[in-house]
Protein backbone atom coordinates (compact mmCIF):
# COMPACT_ATOMS: atom_id res chain seq x y z
CA UNK A 1 0.00 0.00 0.00
CA UNK A 2 0.79 3.15 -0.94
CA UNK A 3 0.83 5.88 1.39
CA UNK A 4 0.06 9.86 0.17
CA UNK A 5 2.45 12.00 0.98
CA UNK A 6 1.39 14.08 3.18
CA UNK A 7 -0.24 18.01 2.13
CA UNK A 8 2.62 20.91 2.32
CA UNK A 9 1.76 23.33 5.17
CA UNK A 10 -0.41 26.26 3.96
CA UNK A 11 1.15 29.20 3.36
CA UNK A 12 1.78 32.47 5.74
CA UNK A 13 -1.09 34.08 6.59
CA UNK A 14 -3.75 31.39 5.58
CA UNK A 15 -5.39 29.71 7.91
CA UNK A 16 -7.12 26.03 7.68
CA UNK A 17 -9.58 26.06 5.11
CA UNK A 18 -13.27 27.17 6.25
CA UNK A 19 -15.33 24.10 7.47
CA UNK A 20 -18.00 23.28 4.89
CA UNK A 21 -21.27 24.83 5.69
CA UNK A 22 -24.17 22.27 6.97
CA UNK A 23 -26.25 21.57 4.32
CA UNK A 24 -29.93 23.59 4.77
CA UNK A 25 -32.90 22.04 6.42
CA UNK A 26 -35.63 21.53 4.59
CA UNK A 27 -37.98 23.74 6.64
CA UNK A 28 -35.17 26.59 5.77
CA UNK A 29 -34.56 26.56 1.94
CA UNK A 30 -38.62 26.56 1.56
CA UNK A 31 -39.01 29.78 3.93
CA UNK A 32 -36.59 32.03 1.74
CA UNK A 33 -37.62 31.36 -1.45
CA UNK A 34 -40.98 31.41 -1.40
CA UNK A 35 -41.42 35.12 -0.84
CA UNK A 36 -39.48 35.60 -3.75
CA UNK A 37 -41.21 33.29 -5.88
CA UNK A 38 -44.70 34.57 -4.56
CA UNK A 39 -43.06 38.11 -4.87
CA UNK A 40 -42.20 36.96 -9.03
CA UNK A 41 -45.56 35.21 -9.49
CA UNK A 42 -47.83 38.50 -8.37
CA UNK A 43 -44.94 40.69 -10.48
CA UNK A 44 -45.72 38.17 -13.23
CA UNK A 45 -49.72 38.41 -12.70
CA UNK A 46 -49.11 42.19 -12.32
CA UNK A 47 -47.36 42.62 -15.75
CA UNK A 48 -49.58 39.53 -17.45
CA UNK A 49 -52.45 42.23 -16.61
CA UNK A 50 -51.05 44.80 -17.88
CA UNK A 51 -50.18 43.67 -21.02
CA UNK A 52 -53.32 42.63 -21.28
CA UNK A 53 -55.32 45.61 -20.64
CA UNK A 54 -52.66 47.99 -22.96
CA UNK A 55 -53.19 44.50 -25.60
CA UNK A 56 -57.34 45.38 -25.15
CA UNK A 57 -56.95 49.19 -25.34
CA UNK A 58 -54.53 49.44 -28.02
CA UNK A 59 -56.86 46.91 -30.62
CA UNK A 60 -59.62 48.84 -29.71
CA UNK A 61 -57.77 52.01 -30.40
CA UNK A 62 -56.67 50.19 -33.69
CA UNK A 63 -60.34 49.63 -34.86
CA UNK A 64 -61.61 52.91 -34.02
CA UNK A 65 -58.17 54.39 -36.11
CA UNK A 66 -59.38 52.18 -38.91
CA UNK A 67 -63.10 53.00 -38.76
CA UNK A 68 -62.18 56.84 -39.49
CA UNK A 69 -59.89 56.06 -41.84
CA UNK A 70 -62.36 54.02 -43.47
CA UNK A 71 -64.59 57.28 -43.14
CA UNK A 72 -62.20 59.67 -44.20
CA UNK A 73 -61.33 57.10 -47.25
CA UNK A 74 -65.37 57.38 -48.17
CA UNK A 75 -65.60 61.19 -47.31
CA UNK A 76 -61.99 61.74 -49.76
CA UNK A 77 -63.81 59.60 -52.82
CA UNK A 78 -67.24 61.28 -52.21
CA UNK A 79 -65.22 64.64 -52.61
CA UNK A 80 -63.11 63.41 -55.49
CA UNK A 81 -66.33 62.50 -57.15
CA UNK A 82 -67.40 66.04 -56.30
CA UNK A 83 -64.96 67.56 -57.55
CA UNK A 84 -65.11 66.13 -60.81
CA UNK A 85 -68.75 67.06 -61.55
CA UNK A 86 -67.73 70.56 -60.58
CA UNK A 87 -65.05 70.57 -62.76
CA UNK A 88 -66.90 69.52 -65.41
CA UNK A 89 -70.01 71.90 -64.95
CA UNK A 90 -67.19 75.07 -64.70
CA UNK A 91 -65.58 73.67 -68.04
CA UNK A 92 -69.53 74.04 -69.24
CA UNK A 93 -69.83 77.31 -67.76
CA UNK A 94 -66.50 78.22 -69.22
CA UNK A 95 -67.44 76.92 -72.72
CA UNK A 96 -70.98 78.99 -72.02
CA UNK A 97 -69.00 81.65 -71.19
CA UNK A 98 -66.75 82.22 -74.64
CA UNK A 99 -69.68 81.51 -76.71
CA UNK A 100 -71.89 84.23 -74.98
CA UNK A 101 -68.82 86.44 -75.14
CA UNK A 102 -68.46 85.55 -79.06
CA UNK A 103 -72.93 86.63 -79.78
CA UNK A 104 -72.32 89.61 -77.21
CA UNK A 105 -68.89 90.46 -79.26
CA UNK A 106 -71.30 89.84 -82.71
CA UNK A 107 -74.40 91.88 -81.57
CA UNK A 108 -72.07 94.80 -80.71
CA UNK A 109 -70.98 94.81 -84.03
CA UNK A 110 -74.14 94.89 -85.37
CA UNK A 111 -75.36 97.31 -82.96
CA UNK A 112 -72.93 99.62 -83.89
CA UNK A 113 -73.53 99.46 -87.69
CA UNK A 114 -77.29 100.12 -87.15
CA UNK A 115 -76.29 102.48 -85.12
CA UNK A 116 -74.11 103.35 -87.90
CA UNK A 117 -76.94 103.39 -90.46
CA UNK A 118 -79.01 104.77 -87.70
CA UNK A 119 -76.98 107.98 -87.61
CA UNK A 120 -76.63 107.85 -91.96
CA UNK A 121 -80.56 107.35 -91.90
CA UNK A 122 -81.18 110.35 -89.15
CA UNK A 123 -78.98 112.36 -91.30
CA UNK A 124 -80.45 111.44 -94.51
CA UNK A 125 -83.99 112.44 -93.12
CA UNK A 126 -82.94 115.38 -91.40
CA UNK A 127 -81.29 116.82 -95.24
CA UNK A 128 -84.66 115.61 -96.80
CA UNK A 129 -86.85 117.47 -93.98
CA UNK A 130 -84.79 120.64 -94.28
CA UNK A 131 -84.58 120.43 -98.32
CA UNK A 132 -88.72 119.64 -98.57
CA UNK A 133 -89.14 122.78 -96.03
CA UNK A 134 -87.26 124.80 -98.10
CA UNK A 135 -88.71 123.53 -101.32
CA UNK A 136 -92.02 124.43 -99.49
CA UNK A 137 -91.30 127.83 -98.87
CA UNK A 138 -90.12 128.57 -102.46
CA UNK A 139 -93.46 127.01 -103.86
CA UNK A 140 -95.45 129.07 -101.10
CA UNK A 141 -93.41 131.85 -101.85
CA UNK A 142 -92.81 131.68 -105.76
CA UNK A 143 -96.84 131.13 -105.48
CA UNK A 144 -97.49 134.19 -103.53
CA UNK A 145 -95.33 135.61 -106.28
CA UNK A 146 -97.34 134.72 -109.10
CA UNK A 147 -100.45 135.58 -107.59
CA UNK A 148 -99.54 138.68 -106.80
CA UNK A 149 -97.73 139.85 -110.31
CA UNK A 150 -101.26 138.41 -111.94
CA UNK A 151 -103.18 140.82 -109.83
CA UNK A 152 -100.71 143.65 -110.51
CA UNK A 153 -100.80 142.57 -114.42
CA UNK A 154 -104.63 142.89 -114.05
CA UNK A 155 -104.60 146.32 -112.25
CA UNK A 156 -102.18 147.40 -114.77
CA UNK A 157 -104.37 146.31 -117.49
CA UNK A 158 -106.77 148.88 -115.95
CA UNK A 159 -104.38 151.54 -114.88
CA UNK A 160 -106.62 154.54 -115.15
CA UNK A 161 -109.16 152.98 -112.61
CA UNK A 162 -106.46 152.94 -109.54
CA UNK A 163 -104.56 155.79 -107.99
CA UNK A 164 -100.96 155.80 -109.31
CA UNK A 165 -98.85 155.55 -106.30
CA UNK A 166 -101.24 152.92 -104.75
CA UNK A 167 -100.25 150.89 -107.84
CA UNK A 168 -96.89 152.20 -107.32
CA UNK A 169 -96.74 150.75 -103.98
CA UNK A 170 -98.41 147.44 -105.18
CA UNK A 171 -95.92 146.70 -107.42
CA UNK A 172 -92.88 147.33 -104.88
CA UNK A 173 -94.72 145.23 -102.38
CA UNK A 174 -94.98 142.68 -105.51
CA UNK A 175 -91.51 143.25 -106.07
CA UNK A 176 -90.25 142.24 -102.48
CA UNK A 177 -92.69 139.52 -102.00
CA UNK A 178 -90.80 137.78 -105.67
CA UNK A 179 -87.44 139.02 -103.37
CA UNK A 180 -88.12 136.90 -101.10
CA UNK A 181 -88.93 134.01 -103.22
CA UNK A 182 -86.13 134.29 -105.04
CA UNK A 183 -83.98 134.18 -101.54
CA UNK A 184 -85.68 131.03 -100.66
CA UNK A 185 -84.97 129.71 -103.75
CA UNK A 186 -81.33 130.21 -103.25
CA UNK A 187 -81.52 128.58 -99.86
CA UNK A 188 -83.26 125.78 -101.28
CA UNK A 189 -80.30 125.90 -103.83
CA UNK A 190 -77.73 126.02 -101.19
CA UNK A 191 -79.23 123.47 -99.42
CA UNK A 192 -79.41 120.91 -102.32
CA UNK A 193 -75.49 121.68 -103.08
CA UNK A 194 -74.61 120.81 -99.23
Amino acid sequence: MTTTPPAPPPPDGYGAPPAPLPPPGPGRRRAGASPWLAAALILTLVLAGYLWVTTTQWQRTAQEWEGEARDHAAEAAALGRQLDGVNAELAAARDQLATATGRISELANEKAQLGDENVASRQHLDYQARVSEAAAKVAVALGQCVDAQEQLIGYLEDADAYDAADLTRFKNQVGELCDKAGDANDALQQELAS
